[in-house]
């Protein structure tokens, strides 16, 4: 599914070094939790492969089911099954929620060489998802995340990835900003598209959502280097003793 080899990333402006040698394999239909102290380079991870431009990879590749992501625009990484669910997810005053969600799915199928979806067939799938997620159609005819709480940024993500159906889905700090009925509204979103088909790759500073989305396997980031990787309990010794052994080991 996806394997990042050696990556080395740098911020564009400045040269700044954050990534220093990335390894990472995700096999198909695996979940992936990537913990760490703040500033180690998690969320500019979760950039680099969706194609944020702030960033400039000096060494190294990323392939997803063998494809050179690295060689793919942002859109056609999105094509390729890329998704990046934000920590902060943007207001975007003007353009409808359902607008948004009809005009993303057909883009990405007219890609993939799919036929668009016409009207009635696009609002039987978002009712279908959108009810899975206790997400009300009056707040879809709402423009995009505005006057949404943090939850209902969330869910409206979620709804998203269930619509857009991606193979490599990376959750930047989704639990950031949530109470716990939000939380595990989320997480059920989630847990309810795993399967064979999709992997995730979850960011997150803290144990708790992984109460709720179980990871096969746990990486801490240190420095910009995976500094040691587990099972699912590497996340609750992290909640025990928090990041203190880490900090610096890989400078």
């Amino acid at each position: 599914m996806l394997e990042i080899k050696n990556l080395h990333v740098r911020i564009a402006e400045d040269e700044t070094e954050i990534l220093r040698g990335i390894d990472l394999k995700i096999g198909a239909g695996e979940v992936h939790a990537i913990m760490g102290p703040n500033g180690s380079g998690k969320s500019t991870l979760s950039y680099v492969l969706a194609g944020k431009d702030d960033y400039e990879v000096t060494e190294g590749e990323i392939l997803l089911n063998g494809e050179n992501l690295l060689d793919m625009a942002p859109n056609e990484r999105a094509a390729a099954g890329v998704f990046l669910a934000f920590q902060y997810p943007i207001e975007i005053p003007g353009v409808g929620t359902m607008t948004f969600l009809k005009t993303a799915m057909n883009a990405q199928r007219k890609a993939r060489g799919e036929a668009e979806l016409m009207t009635p067939e696009f609002m039987r799938l978002v009712k279908e998802a959108a009810k899975e997620l206790k997400i009300s159609i009056d707040m879809l005819k709402r423009p995009l995340n505005v006057g949404f709480s943090g939850g209902e940024k969330k869910r409206n993500e979620i709804l998203q990835m269930a619509l857009l159906k991606p193979t490599l889905a990376v959750m930047d700090e989704t639990d950031s900003g949530l109470d716990i009925d939000a939380l595990k509204v989320v997480a059920d979103g989630v847990n309810a598209l795993r399967g064979e088909e999709r992997s995730f790759l979850v960011i997150t500073h803290y144990q708790r959502l992984l109460n709720h989305i179980v990871p096969d396997y746990v990486h801490i980031l240190s420095a910009g280097r995976i500094v040691r990787s587990g099972g699912k309990e590497l996340a609750l010794e992290l909640e025990e003793k928090g990041y203190a052994d880490y900090v610096g080991e890989a400078a």
